[in-house]
């Protein structure tokens, strides 16, 4: 199959886990979810292009910064409790709390992500946007800019496993493709975001449903992992390919 590989740096970045509020926590490496969006923006496609991706990168440290968080409730204002005043729609005076808040930042991202669009006429239209932006391209944060130092069609075929094959990177492996005899030994599980569903809940509301897939986030030290493998992906200069 044909598809693109995109190598990328990130000099600070925070890939938001959903259920982390007073400290930031972030993703060793993007979400799915959140490379998808990227590269839907980079192109300005307004529908899902159905496409798969794998990821796979490493960071060099972690950091933790400040920012200031704003907390409103759509309570009455009260001198003393709140910070800010604004005046809604509704005539009343609303107040706003301003506190400070920790988020946890990775150091020196690089990244590998292959993407493989179902319909392959769009393969050269990513390629364009991604070498030729219309503006900065972020991934994470507005503010996590995306370095894209190369982006090129490769082609992604089975290849049998050499016995001695190391992998540079931490990757993230389905765990539906992970083999019996080493699940839940290796690797970190998470339940990560992919693509979303509107879903009605009253009229005129909605909400994402998002489809979830479970993975196992393997770091590059724990390479006997692939022991468990006959066969597996690889692009043309040999990188490890997990599609999902």
């Amino acid at each position: 199959m044909k598809g693109i590989r995109i190598e990328a740096y990130q000099n600070l970045v925070n890939y938001k886990k959903p259920t982390s509020f007073q400290l930031k926590e972030s993703y060793p490496l993007p979400p799915y979810s959140t490379v998808i969006g990227m590269v839907h923006a980079a192109c300005g496609f307004t529908s899902y292009v159905p496409m798969q991706v794998s990821i796979q990168g490493k960071y060099h440290a972690k950091v933790n910064d400040l920012w200031t968080r704003y907390e409103f409730a759509g309570s009455s204002y009260k001198q003393g409790r709140h910070q800010l005043k604004v005046e809604l729609s509704d005539g009343k005076a609303h107040g706003i709390i301003r506190g400070v808040s920790t988020t946890e930042l990775l150091v020196d991202v690089e990244l590998v992500l292959h993407i493989v669009p179902e319909d392959k006429q769009y393969i050269p239209i990513i390629i364009d946007a991604l070498k030729s932006p219309a503006e900065y391209l972020s991934l994470g944060r507005r503010e996590d800019l995306l370095q894209i130092n190369v982006v090129k069609e490769v082609e992604i075929e089975i290849q049998e496993m050499e016995e001695d094959k190391e992998v540079n990177f931490d990757i993230f492996i389905p765990q539906s493709m992970t083999k019996s005899d080493i699940y839940g030994k290796v690797g970190t599980s998470y339940r990560l975001n992919k693509t979303y569903k509107l879903l009605e809940i009253a009229k005129g509301k909605h909400i994402r449903q998002w489809e979830k897939v479970v993975v196992s986030h393997v770091p590059a030290s724990s390479t006997n992992y692939l022991a468990a493998y006959e066969k597996m992906l690889f692009d043309k200069d040999g990188y490890t390919v997990f599609l999902v």
